[in-house]
């Protein structure tokens, strides 16, 4: 997309395009789910050096073992892993839920970053596999709020924070069935972020673009990707002055906003 170069060209300061006072104090007990991820390790990182409490899921047991044991290192005053596959039975995950709430005594913040990048030509006409890639990374984000939500509702305090992806804000060609999952995680946080905010409870969706990770590596990099560590620190200062939405790099929401004011007509011809 040669094309918004332009956009990104323009001076971008997004301490100015965010008045949110910072005066957020940070979540002291936080789970990760899906802490496997480049992002996830990347951010827990950040709060293990300010000496917080993590609770982290993943379904590799041994690598989740590792990585508490490098936070500790780090500085977390707790780090203890879980092992859960997102796409467990319903008490799987809620008794996972339980466990990492009797563990930090309670959730200050839950972020889910979890997720797969399947490869559009190969699944598009399979059934089988378009339920697989929504059911993982759609449906199971919403079925983990659905446990969460009331836990911080409860407590009338906290943040819930998922990680979705400018994918989600039009269907392209060549990623449709990933950006769908996406689009119905966005707009579930619209309607659950307008539910609890009478309580108190802060709901986050983080829209990253491009980002250089092991599940990118058959992409060709360019101006447009960003790092893991990149990605990480707009989040935690999303997480820090509550945004609702935060894109990371922030360049993507005025190239997402001229993306998605292409006609129909002209935009199913393109090959963006």
């Amino acid at each position: 997309m040669p094309w918004v170069h332009t956009i990104i060209s323009i001076r971008y300061n997004p301490d100015a395009l965010d008045c949110e006072e910072r005066n957020i104090s940070k979540p002291e007990n936080i789970l990760i789910i899906g802490a496997g991820s480049a992002m996830a390790r990347a951010l827990a990182r950040r709060y293990a050096a300010r000496g917080h409490r993590l609770v982290l899921t993943g379904r590799d047991a041994t690598a989740l073992a590792r990585d508490c044991q490098d936070l500790l290192v780090r500085g977390a005053a707790l780090a203890h892993p879980l092992q859960l596959d997102v796409n467990d039975s319903d008490p799987v995950l809620n008794e996972c839920m339980k466990a990492a709430e009797n563990r930090l005594g309670y959730i200050d913040a839950a972020i889910i970053c979890h997720g797969t990048l399947p490869d559009q030509p190969t699944i598009a006409h399979d059934p089988a596999q378009v339920a697989d890639a929504i059911r993982t990374n759609g449906l199971s984000c919403i079925r983990l709020l659905c446990l969460l939500a009331p836990r911080l509702r409860a407590r009338r305090s906290g943040s819930l924070a998922v990680i979705t992806s400018v994918a989600g804000l039009r269907g392209r060609a060549s990623n449709y069935v990933y950006g769908s999952a996406k689009a119905l995680v966005s707009t579930y946080l619209q309607g659950l972020r307008a539910e609890l905010h009478p309580h108190g409870v802060h709901v986050m969706d983080i829209r990253p673009g491009f980002v250089d990770t092991p599940m990118t590596r058959r992409f060709r990099k360019g101006i447009l990707w960003s790092t893991p560590e990149q990605v990480a620190r707009l989040i935690d200062r999303g997480m820090e002055r509550r945004s609702d939405t935060i894109y990371a790099p922030g360049f993507w929401r005025p190239i997402m906003w001229v993306i998605r004011m292409i006609p129909e007509s002209l935009f199913k011809r393109s090959n963006l």
